[in-house]
């Protein structure tokens, strides 16, 4: 092979390694016939064709492996595409890349070939890139926010279905004990913040961003709580107010779609906020949690349920994410929410960080895609199923690895004694 090769002609599993001096651990293979990594490897990687290496080459990271695996030029041997943990454990763990020198990667581009640096057509399930999404309006503008949101939330009810199971709950399940199912670990999630909320019957409660309406439902249901909640998803909505019909719960739960932004009423006992903190920007934070603020009666709790980082520091988020799963999402670290909440208004009386749940939670809901493979890639197309595969396989590797966090937050709008209605211990642990 190597007589007939032109001499400045790169190897594509050779450029693979040459910026990645520790090694492969997993096996790789190219269309071309080169390989590298150990050949007893439980995972093997194939590039098959070139359309593949200019994805990988014209976005590099992992932008470009997810645009070649979601179009099926990269294919994975030795895990299942509904969870493809395995791989991601290797490579979020084990793996390092290198940057090359200019010299170096000038040499390895045009040893494979100039024509490669013309980008393909990203795959049709990839949002555009944040800076080219003006068209929907100002970043976290409603018209913008309602598309993101719709982008990610509106698949298929179907679909989320089969992966969240019955509970129809997108958010981190609470694990009362090691060997609890997800449906028992996300009643656990409700029921701790109906406790930390110290529901009543009687009692006004507002959920924004509801979702399909499971803290709603579960507050009017084991509470006799008065709730309303609010989603901008037009198919959450759909499913949550028939869902509260077939519960016989309509003189309690009520599910809106619009923007929690133009939710009118006043005076409620509680708000919930599980999984809606991620969407709204952490420049908005003000705004959003004055605007909780103002919705609660003196003494009224919030519990702020949501994704954190392990610091602080603002970043971008990456690029999978966001072109493919959460556009315009941001994270901040715990401490940043709780400053910005206290700066508002809030006393913040409690904190917990429930980073091990989530990654058990995100198991589940791989091994249910997994049972209903067939199934949901009738419903939503091969391509969109092997995204939301590799989506929940890699955020599990990050929150096991403590690069992602889940904070729940409790706070109370006090009473202009400053009295807060809270007893003198935590009455939710008992």
């Amino acid at each position: 092979m190597t007589a007939t090769m032109n001499p400045t002609q790169v190897l594509i599993a050779d450029a693979l390694t040459a910026v990645t001096p520790a090694g492969l651990p997993f096996r790789f293979t190219a269309y071309d016939g080169s390989s590298a990594g150990p050949e007893d490897s439980a995972v093997h990687m194939h590039l098959a064709n070139e359309r593949g290496l200019s994805y990988i080459l014209t976005a590099p990271g992992d932008l470009g492996l997810v645009r070649a695996y979601v179009a099926g030029d990269l294919e994975i041997e030795g895990s299942h595409p509904a969870n493809p943990y395995e791989l991601m454990r290797l490579m979020l763990r084990q793996l390092s890349f290198q940057r090359p020198t200019p010299a170096e990667a000038l040499r390895i581009v045009r040893g494979l070939g100039w024509n490669h640096l013309k980008p393909p057509p990203p795959p049709p399930q990839e949002h555009l890139p944040r800076w080219r999404r003006t068209f929907e309006g100002l970043r976290h503008s409603k018209t913008r926010d309602r598309a993101a949101i719709q982008h990610h939330y509106d698949v298929s009810n179907t679909f989320y279905e089969w992966v969240l199971g019955p509970s129809m709950a997108y958010t981190c399940a609470v694990y009362p004990s090691a060997d609890a199912t997800l449906e028992q670990a996300q009643a656990e999630k409700f029921d701790l913040v109906a406790r930390k909320l110290d529901l009543r019957p009687g009692m006004r409660l507002l959920d924004v961003g509801c979702g399909w309406g499971g803290m709603v439902r579960h507050a009017a249901r084991e509470y006799g709580v008065q709730a309303l909640g609010v989603t901008l998803s037009s198919e959450q909505a759909a499913w949550a107010r028939a869902a509260i019909e077939r519960d016989g719960l309509g003189g309690l739960a009520e599910v809106r779609f619009g923007d929690y932004r133009d939710i009118a009423e006043r005076e409620f006992d509680a708000i919930s906020s599980i999984g809606l903190t991620e969407h709204i920007g952490v420049r908005n934070y003000p705004a959003y949690f004055g605007f909780l603020l103002d919705r609660l009666k003196p003494g009224g709790r919030l519990l702020n349920h949501s994704i954190t980082r392990h610091d602080n520091r603002l970043r971008p988020t990456g690029a999978f994410i966001d072109r493919y799963i959460f556009p315009d999402g941001e994270l901040t670290g715990s401490g940043r929410i709780i400053t910005e909440m206290q700066d508002t208004g809030f006393e913040v009386r409690h904190s917990e960080n429930l980073r091990e749940h989530y990654a058990k939670t995100l198991a589940a809901w791989s091994d249910n895609l997994q049972a209903h493979w067939d199934e949901a890639v009738e419903e939503v197309g091969l391509a969109t199923a092997k995204v939301w595969g590799l989506y929940l396989a890699a955020c599990r590797v990050g929150f096991e690895r403590n690069e992602v966090q889940l904070h729940q937050v409790l706070a109370v709008k006090l009473h202009p004694d400053s009295t807060s209605d809270f007893p003198l211990r935590p009455t939710w642990l008992s």
